[in-house]
């Protein structure tokens, strides 16, 4: 265990001062060493942390060198000239990570940051999914595996998923594999929308009634909501969109009240960054994964060089070309501003591909 010596709090003062009105005073000094410690190693090693918007404080301003959301992170992934890159998500970022940066070290600190909607599909899956559908471009939500993203025409995030679906200039596109996303994007657009069904275990929790009991007990607060909840909450919230845009609009904003319908930590983030200002009604439902992320894994990934992330090279070469078509892909992200225009989606699943027989790449 590193001590918390006079030495350490100095150097790491600046950093609290950052995340106080978010994280107890009392708690710093068995978390500063940690913050140093991974500080110092990764200037020794020419490392860098990318952070997820859905880190706890300590992680996301304290030891980070980039943070935003997926598809911010994949960008600085394919800029950075560091030698380790440290993903402090889950590991379908860190696939995402290594499919960009190929002769990076990428590391994700523990095994157990997986993701309900990237187990929730195979590649198999969508090879089925193509049987079914032949000729319909398949665009793939980032949250998904590589072996996922290397049997897609490309990859979307929540920020750019209306404008890629659209711009693929199709009449009908299969979007996976959040079924909630799915029919958010086919309320937004004329495209037809096959979706699949998977859910992200953090914002189905969500209901429409408890954000109107919500509103009940916080008159005038402001609410926002990730277009991973579903369609009847959107309709219940005053803006939707993704994380980056969710941050964006309450800098821009700045709402007396606000609640954010999205993994808890997002508000510790955004509350530490502009202080009191906005009073933050905090629905709490944190990711499971994300919180397996810690200081000390953090630490120990970067002086063991722990948990490569490796993939093989025939599904990685397809994989890239998903995931570079969505980063190279000049359009502007579009907004989930009509969501009360619901429209019928086809919602697949394993059982209804599965009778197609077994078709191997």
């Amino acid at each position: 265990m590193i001590k918390y010596t006079s030495e350490i709090a100095k150097a790491t003062d600046p950093l609290f001062e950052k995340v106080k009105n978010v994280i107890p005073s009392v708690e710093w000094p068995t978390m500063a060493p940690l913050v140093h410690r991974i500080n110092e190693l990764k200037a020794e090693k020419n490392a860098v942390v990318l952070a997820h918007n859905y880190q706890t404080p300590d992680i996301y301003h304290c030891v980070a060198d980039f943070v935003g959301d997926s598809r911010q992170l994949a960008i600085q992934a394919q800029k950075t000239e560091a030698d380790i890159i440290v993903q402090a998500g889950v590991h379908f970022m860190a696939e995402t990570s290594k499919l960009l940066s190929p002769d990076k070290t990428v590391l994700i600190p523990s095994l157990d940051a997986g993701c309900s909607l990237a187990a929730s599909i195979t590649g198999q899956d969508v090879r089925q999914l193509k049987k079914k559908y032949p000729g319909v471009p398949v665009v793939t939500y980032v949250n998904t595996s590589a072996d996922v993203k290397a049997e897609s025409d490309i990859c979307c995030t929540s920020a750019n998923a209306i404008a890629v679906v659209e711009a693929l200039g199709a009449d009908r596109v299969i979007l996976l594999p959040d079924e909630y996303l799915s029919k958010n994007v086919a309320a937004q657009t004329e495209v037809e929308i096959i979706a699949w069904q998977g859910r992200c275990e953090v914002h189905e929790r969500f209901t429409a009634e408890e954000l109107r009991d919500y509103r009940e007990s916080s008159p005038g607060v402001s609410i926002l909501a990730h277009p991973e909840c579903s369609p009847e909450v959107l309709e219940e919230a005053d803006f939707a969109g993704s994380t980056s845009a969710l941050i964006r609009y309450v800098n821009v904003n700045r709402p007396q009240k606000v609640m954010m319908v999205t993994e808890c930590s997002m508000s510790d983030n955004v509350s530490a960054e502009i202080g009191e200002e906005v009073e933050f009604i905090r629905p709490c439902n944190l990711c499971p994964h994300m919180k397996t992320i810690s200081l000390q894994n953090i630490v120990e990934s970067l002086e063991l060089i722990r948990h490569e992330v490796t993939i093989p090279e025939e599904i990685a070469a397809r994989g890239r070309q998903a995931v570079k078509r969505m980063v190279d892909l000049e359009v502007e992200g579009k907004g989930f501003e009509k969501r009360s225009n619901q429209r019928d989606v086809i919602v697949e699943d394993r059982a209804s591909v599965s009778s197609l027989g077994t078709l191997s790449h």
